[in-house]
């Protein structure tokens, strides 16, 4: 015997002393009393795929900017083709798994033709919004190229800065959020993170214009409203102050606790600004500020302005 079949044999050996099959039994009856406990025992219905709307979001993108995202062999006389035919066949998937999102939510225990023609309604629907989504993200792009000095070209922005990538996930998440699928729009928006490190939840509310530099560690919470032309750099938080709960103290979801962040506004690395507060446009807030009060347009908040206040008001000793 050789000794890659020994080795072979020893690995299999040492498999079959893990007891596979009383794993699996074990596993299986931890599946079904979850199911049970979320009446889904009977036939759970299908999730939409991470992977597949992984790979949505990257050929939507490649729709919207086929010349730097698209495929490389993709000639001028091409173009229009080739859009088309990834929407056609984008869409197509889209709607599968606008389905199974419905389907999950319905409660029912079998998909009708109605779930059906309406994930298509939300398709088309979106599918509408494209043009409207590449005009923000023009936008977006070219205040990442004018807001950066170590950008060389629009180019260099789109296939390099991951401020770029999250935004795209996000405006794409938010339209169909809006209309109605929010688990993959929140699925769509966490592959982003995943990808680059920021977190925006695609309820965030963002004007065009919008740029993120570096980028890594900035969180844009649910209920946030950001205006046109705002700045943030790496590791800033537009988070919630307090979780509110009800009577039976379980978490009120939906509030408005996040920031409302006005127009021509910049926000340096590692600033947190928690609650429904104000940041007045024009306003500048510095690296590293903890903020939990509204400021007036054209402020200018530092960390040493911060720590002056507090200690002035007494409570900061």
């Amino acid at each position: 015997m050789t000794t890659e079949l020994k080795t072979q044999d020893t690995a299999e050996s040492e498999v079959n002393r893990l007891e596979i099959d009383h794993i699996v039994s074990q596993l299986r009856a931890l599946r079904v009393a979850s199911l049970e406990h979320r009446q889904r025992l009977n036939k759970p219905p299908k999730l939409p795929s991470r992977k597949v709307l992984a790979s949505i979001i990257e050929r939507l993108s490649a729709a919207l900017f086929p010349n730097r995202l698209g495929t490389p062999s993709i000639s001028d006389e091409g173009i229009d083709y080739y859009v088309g035919h990834t929407l056609d066949v984008t869409l197509r998937d889209l709607i599968d798994q606008i389905h199974h999102e419905l389907f999950f939510v319905s409660g029912q225990e079998t998909a009708g033709p109605s779930i059906r023609e309406h994930a298509a309604s939300i398709a088309n629907t979106f599918a509408k919004q494209l043009p409207k989504i590449r005009s923000l993200l023009e936008n977006d792009i070219r205040a990442a190229y004018e807001g950066d000095p170590a950008a060389r070209s629009i180019d260099d922005v789109l296939v390099c800065y991951p401020g770029i990538t999250a935004i795209i996930h996000h405006r794409i998440a938010h339209e169909l959020n809006q209309l109605g699928v929010p688990l993959i729009a929140r699925m769509m928006s966490e592959i982003a993170h995943s990808l680059t490190g920021i977190e925006i939840h695609p309820g965030a509310q963002i004007g065009d214009s919008f740029f993120i530099d570096h980028g890594t560690g900035v969180v844009i919470g649910e209920t946030t409203v950001i205006g046109r032309n705002v700045r943030l750099y790496q590791a800033v938080t537009l988070g919630a102050k307090r979780f509110p709960v009800d009577e039976h103290g379980i978490l009120v979801k939906g509030n408005l606790r996040h920031p409302i962040v006005e127009d021509d506004v910049v926000i340096y690395a590692g600033a947190t600004i928690l609650g429904r507060i104000t940041i007045g446009h024009g306003s500048t807030v510095g690296g590293n500020v903890w903020l939990t009060h509204s400021i007036p347009p054209g402020s200018h908040v530092s960390q040493a302005q911060i720590r002056t206040d507090v200690i002035a008001a007494g409570t900061g000793i």
